[in-house]
């Protein structure tokens, strides 16, 4: 298979400078703010976002510490198949998070539901629009009843760069 290479178009900037105490997921992080950095030669892509009221940021999880297929979620204490959680160890090490836009001025998003770690780079940026994004589930696999912790969860060291 070839190589793909991605280059950021900007960085996030949260009060997060640790994973240490870090919301693990954006419903842990209601009403913390943030902003994105995107570099100038984007600044039109932006054009016609401040008519969304969310986001979605995809970026690198630049702090991850390696890969692993089997992993100890935040949200459980049996080790998982990295596919099957949101960790960070991932072969390709990419995060996703649905954010609020406040603002967007120039260059610079104003966003908040902040889940990630200030200097995070980011490779893309798309709107949140429920009528393609929301779905009735059926099943939520291991996380069951646990994923209703995930607001008060925070995030340790253990898939983090040392």
């Amino acid at each position: 298979m070839n190589e793909i290479v991605y280059r950021p178009i900007g960085v996030i900037r949260t009060p997060y400078t640790g994973a240490g105490g870090m919301p693990i997921q954006p419903r842990g992080a209601v009403g913390v703010r943030g902003h994105v950095e995107v570099l100038p030669e984007y600044v039109e892509g932006l054009r016609d976002l401040e008519g969304f009221s969310h986001i979605y940021l995809l970026y690198h999880l630049h702090a991850s510490r390696g890969v692993a297929l089997r992993v100890v979620p935040f949200l459980d204490d049996v080790s998982r198949g990295v596919f099957a959680t949101r960790a960070p160890r991932r072969p390709n090490a990419l995060g996703q998070s649905v954010v609020r836009l406040r603002e967007v001025r120039g260059c610079v998003l104003h966003v908040e539901n902040v889940d990630m770690l200030d200097g995070t780079p980011l490779l893309d940026i798309k709107p949140y629009a429920p009528v393609f994004d929301h779905w009735a589930v059926e099943a939520t696999g291991w996380l069951g009843e646990r994923g209703f912790g995930a607001e008060a969860m925070r995030s340790d060291e253990r898939f983090v760069r040392r």
